[in-house]
């Protein structure tokens, strides 16, 4: 078996979790893609699997593999990562970054409770069942939790309580598994602004963004941001030059929660 790094990302098939997989088999990280949306991870296969921008992956194809995974239910998640372990031999980080977006966007009065239930469980519940485990081979390679969160976890707009309670969640889970987990693993959260995926999904679903000059200078940073932004602070959080963080939020926005607006 290869000595290569092992990292198990939820959701990463499309946007912000192609990117993370993307990010990391470009510096030699062996990956897993554990994602519900067969025709998405596949894709990442054939995509992703023999080079990153014109240069082989370290590792080869098989660097990347794909599993079909409901996060949402225990036995699919337990079989996963055992499935994974079986395969590599080690498990050296999770990325937590399984996540459904509002589906429903009118008022609480009306919000279903199975709608809120499905968000939660997409993304905040399925946190705590990897994190559950892939604790004891974590432990064992002394490794890392990254939880993707949002900004939405710190700010809202009208109408998005399931997400925003899904996403703050995910903030204080990763407190606690800090505490839980630690000193042999460590535990982050990244929460991502407004990161533009419209050329990360499946090829059915891929559009390029239409952005304005408006929309970039939004941001203090000068432009949106793009999933290698998210992926590079998550490979900082997987290494050991980030041995001393753990239990913290890092809010990768390119500004945004900073800048004042006032109505005109």
């Amino acid at each position: 078996m290869s000595n290569a790094k092992v990292v198990y990302i939820t959701g990463g098939a499309q946007g912000i979790g192609r990117g993370l997989a993307l990010g990391l088999l470009s510096r030699g990280y062996r990956v897993v893609i554990a994602d519900l949306d067969r025709e998405a991870g596949e894709a990442c296969l054939i995509e992703l699997g023999e080079c990153v921008d014109g240069q082989t992956v370290p590792g080869g194809p098989e660097a990347l593999s794909f599993q079909q995974v409901d996060v949402t239910d225990e036995d699919q998640v337990k079989a996963s990562l055992a499935e994974t372990l079986d395969r590599h031999g080690r498990l050296d980080g999770v990325i937590n970054n399984a996540a459904l977006s509002d589906p429903f966007w009118g008022p609480i009065e009306s919000l279903p409770l199975e709608t809120w239930r499905k968000v939660l469980d997409t993304s905040l519940t399925s946190t705590f069942l990897t994190a559950k485990h892939a604790a004891q081979a974590l432990r064992a390679s002394r490794g890392a939790i990254i939880n993707i969160a949002s900004t939405r976890a710190l700010q809202s707009e009208p109408n998005t309580e399931a997400y925003a309670a899904s996403k703050g969640g995910v903030v204080a889970l990763t407190h606690a598994l800090a505490m839980s987990l630690g000193p042999e693993v460590r535990v982050n959260a990244i929460s991502p602004g407004w990161i533009e995926v419209g050329e990360w999904q499946k090829p059915s679903r891929r559009q390029t963004a239409e952005l304005s000059g408006e929309d970039h200078a939004q941001h203090p940073a000068g432009r949106v941001g793009e999933p290698r932004d998210i992926a590079s602070m998550a490979a900082f959080l997987l290494s050991d030059e980030a041995g001393f963080i753990t239990g913290q939020n890092f809010v990768v926005d390119g500004g945004m929660t900073r800048k004042m607006i006032y109505a005109d």
